[in-house]
């Protein structure tokens, strides 16, 4: 068993300036390969904290994968605590000096001699090229017996870097598990996740495949694991209880892995064109429509809260007076307005408040040539988690209608 910690530095990510993204990316790929990682932290820009966290981690793990702190400036310390928690001296490398001065003089600048810092070397250190940024990473394997078999690997901080510096340089490197570690998510909308968890019933209580379960924005997520020594293995194990999760909740499941909720909806229309109106949610819907590859589903759109102009895309001026805006009504008239005004075939609509004593009420409203179907959610929160679950809300009607079978309340 190969154990890992990932540790990721600067105090911009301490202080949540920057979501470390590079941590998850690396949790997923270490996984996925069999490694154990069984810690992650997030440390400033302070050298002594720096070298104790990672001293600290060289007894626990097999593995320290260290992000950011590689570049030129004085709070730049991944380097000095990687070579001070091993007790080695850094010293310039003539390559590496040669390749980056070349890197600047390509650019016609001359480099700052704060960059020479990059081109450090300790003893137990390999660089690791970087083509896409000036930071070379190091792939540390220390001297002596006290942490013989142990990797260190620094990589840069911006994510572009470290991605291509993973793939290309250090997983062939690696000393990875002869293990494997297989998994499929599930994605499933308009069911609860203790309801979802009563369906699967004896399926979540196994060990090797194993079922976990997480609510997500657009509904409830099922992740199937299993582990064996080889992929082949580990496939015998997923098959069985994969097929089984996917027949008892094929009721309720939009998609797999990187699949969207919008990127499943584009299929359910056929040749079919979608208009979409919206009032209150800021554009949130259209903008997760347009995120797909195949933007041509989405025919026309309107994104107002302008009551006249609402009233010109079918919002007839006695619902606004005794319903008002925000109400299921206004939304199954604006969507049957999307269809008429905006020349499509199936009209989709969605009406949010963010303020006042009504923050947090959204409907959504579908309207085809022989369906008129409409939801509504209210759950109060910051305005631009309401127009967002407000924009899946709409989502997820469309989907449940359209798709294949029809609708599945």
């Amino acid at each position: 068993m190969l154990r890992a910690e990932i540790v990721s530095v600067g105090t911009e990510l301490l202080f949540g300036e920057i979501t470390d993204t590079n941590a998850a990316f690396l949790a997923a790929e270490l996984v996925a390969r069999g490694v154990t990682l069984n810690r992650k932290t997030v440390i400033g820009d302070h050298l002594p904290t720096l070298t104790q966290v990672l001293q600290d981690a060289l007894e626990r793990a097999d593995l320290i994968l260290l992000g950011g702190g590689l570049g030129p400036t004085d709070d730049d310390l991944t380097r000095e605590a990687v070579a001070a928690a091993l007790g080695e001296t850094p010293s310039e490398d003539a390559e590496l000096l040669a390749w980056l001065e070349g890197l600047y003089a390509a650019r016609g600048r001359d480099m700052p001699r704060s960059n020479r810092k990059q081109t450090w070397l300790i003893p137990s250190a390999q660089a690791l090229a970087n083509p896409v940024g000036t930071a070379p990473g190091w792939y540390v394997q220390p001297r002596g017996p006290r942490y013989a078999g142990k990797v260190i690997v620094a990589l840069p901080g911006p994510p572009r870097e470290m991605k291509k510096m993973w793939a290309e340089q250090v997983l062939p490197r690696l000393p990875l598990p002869d293990h494997a570690i297989l998994h499929t998510t599930i994605h499933t909308q308009g069911i609860g996740e203790s309801n979802l968890v009563e369906v699967l019933g004896d399926l979540t209580r196994g060990q090797n495949p194993s079922l976990g379960t997480y609510a997500r924005k657009t509904g409830v997520d099922v992740r199937v694991s299993a582990s064996a020594p080889t992929h082949d293995e580990a496939q015998a194990l997923l098959h069985p209880a994969l097929s089984q999760v996917r027949e008892r909740l094929q009721r309720w499941t939009w998609g797999e892995d990187g699949d969207t909720l919008a990127g499943a909806l584009q299929p359910t229309l056929g040749d079919r064109t979608l208009g979409v109106i919206e009032a209150g949610s800021a554009g949130h819907l259209c903008t997760l429509l347009a995120g797909q590859a195949n933007q041509s589903i989405l025919h026309d759109a309107a994104i107002t809260e302008n009551h006249a102009r609402l009233i010109t895309l079918g919002l007839t001026p006695v619902t606004l007076r005794d319903r008002g805006l925000v109400s299921e009504q206004a939304a199954l008239e604006l969507a049957a307005g999307a269809r008429e005004h905006l020349d499509a075939d199936i009209g989709l609509s969605v009406v949010v408040s963010t303020t006042g004593d009504n923050a947090g009420t959204a409907h959504a409203a579908i309207v085809t040539p022989d369906t008129h179907r409409a939801t509504t959610i209210n759950w109060p929160g910051h305005p631009d988690q309401i127009r967002e679950r407000a924009a899946v809300a709409a989502l997820a009607l469309a989907y449940r209608t359209l798709r294949p079978g029809g609708w599945q309340g």
